[in-house]
């Protein structure tokens, strides 16, 4: 079956979708449930667009480097607010959700992405780092609802027994954004960088560095503006389009009841630990991409995006190849072969250097494809009732792309090299490693 027909199959329209939440549906009442085409789709667009911000954001390291002449530590930051803010959010916009809707959240996410993007606009008339950072957390708090809502959504829309091969579908939309995320950077921010280093700056007058950061914080500026327009369209047609409810029964929040259950559950807490290593390896990796290929290869910042853009397509493209693989084999057995070879290929970055070093960084990304997507659908199954609070965990993982890269970053800063830095992210896919194999012990168990 090819991913054209599997994805038809996905969302064939259905009259008849209702979804509960509750802990013991019979597989006689969920299997065989197909999710709304357009209600489908239109979820399936939000997985692009924060993979677009994502990536987006990503390449802003670089940028903020050359214009405030940053250590790779300071530049950090930008992750620390970003990824600090999906920590913060994705529990209360779990309860929010279990005390409305799906839809409510995602319209909630939605407007704070907007709201954020839009930011930028006083942010770089200010010329104030921090004010970004202020944008920034606004924005990602938007994406944190989203996710929140998003993924667990996705995984309501249909049988139980394929949810995880359907969040890897909808996912596999999400690099796509990523690659245009980073494509809008390479020709409306990178480009458009004075090509002025440090030490240049250092020496220029307080009116000419102003003249010119002025200049390159507009460049930064206007993607997300433009983004944050665009958005505000897509908001309206989401409130105006009748979604499935796919909601509990009752709005009642017994979180105390669903904590306890869930930090019993071993499956549970370890996918939320290999979430926040996941997201922290993969944060790490794209972030410090560019300026690894411009040590290694001595190129500036927009060519040196030409290797994050190739890494991105080869993340897309094996995201579907392993939607694929996924009627073959079990997700647990492909999560544990591809953290292994994530490992090896990052070992090849840190002992390699040159055209191989970059070559490997780039293949990373392949075999980083179905993380995320895997690690929360195994460590979602057989949650039941304390689906959203559970999903809000998994999210709040992401706050690894918080605190590891700031840790690879002082690394790189302490040892002078961007290479050996990537110790950080071998050792994070060998504990994915780990928890494939604590997955499959635990669904061996459980069969």
């Amino acid at each position: 079956m090819t991913n054209v027909e599997s994805f038809a199959l996905t969302v064939k329209s259905t009259n008849h979708f209702q979804m509960t939440d509750t802990k013991n549906v019979s597989s006689e009442k969920t299997s065989g449930l197909r999710a709304p085409l357009l209600p489908f789709v239109l979820i399936t667009s939000l997985f692009f667009m924060w993979g677009m911000a994502n990536n987006l954001t990503d390449t802003l390291l670089a940028a903020f480097r050359r214009i405030m002449s940053m250590t790779d530590f300071e530049t950090a930051w930008i992750q620390i607010a970003f990824y600090g803010s999906y920590f913060c959010l994705a529990l209360p916009a779990a309860i929010f959700i279990k005390r409305f809707t799906y839809q409510s959240g995602v319209l909630l996410g939605l407007g704070m992405y907007v709201v954020g993007a839009l930011l930028f606009y006083p942010a770089s008339i200010a010329m104030q780092y921090s004010f970004f950072l202020a944008a920034l957390f606004i924005l990602a708090g938007g994406l944190s609802v989203l996710e929140t809502a998003c993924n667990p959504y996705i995984i309501a829309m249909g049988d139980p027994k394929t949810a995880t091969r359907r969040l890897n579908l909808a996912q596999s939309f999400n690099p796509i954004g990523s690659i245009s995320g980073v494509v809008i950077s390479k020709f409306f921010i990178l480009s458009h960088l004075d090509i002025a280093d440090a030490g240049e700056r250092a020496a220029m007058t307080p009116e000419q560095l102003g003249a010119i950061q002025e200049a390159e914080l507009s460049a930064v500026m206007g993607p997300y503006v433009t983004i944050g327009l665009a958005l505000l369209v897509l908001w309206i047609i989401i409130a105006k389009t009748r979604m499935p409810k796919a909601s509990d029964e009752t709005a009642t929040i017994n979180l105390r009841p669903s904590l306890r259950r869930l930090l019993n559950n071993k499956n549970y807490v370890m996918g939320v630990v290999a979430q926040f290593f996941y997201v922290g390896a993969q944060i790490c990796v794209w972030s410090f991409t560019i300026q690894y290929v411009m040590g290694e290869l001595g190129v500036r910042e927009a060519a040196a995006s030409n290797y994050y853009i190739a890494a991105l397509v080869i993340f897309t493209i094996f995201r579907f190849i392993n939607t694929f693989l996924m009627k073959y084999f079990r997700p647990e057995n492909l999560l544990i072969l591809s953290a292994l070879l994530g490992a090896f290929s990052t070992f090849l970055v840190i002992t390699g250097g040159g055209y191989a070093g970059v070559y490997a960084l780039v293949a990373i990304s392949g075999f980083m494809s179905l993380m995320f997507p895997t690690i929360f659908g195994l460590a979602s199954k057989g949650l039941g009732m304390d689906t959203k609070i559970g999903s809000s965990g998994l999210i709040m993982a992401i706050g690894g792309g918080a605190v590891l890269p700031p840790l690879q970053g002082l690394l790189s800063d302490m040892t002078g090299s961007i290479g050996i830095s990537f110790w950080v992210p071998l050792i994070c896919f060998l504990i994915i490693a780990g928890y494939g194999l604590i997955s499959k012990k635990h669904n061996n168990v459980n069969a």
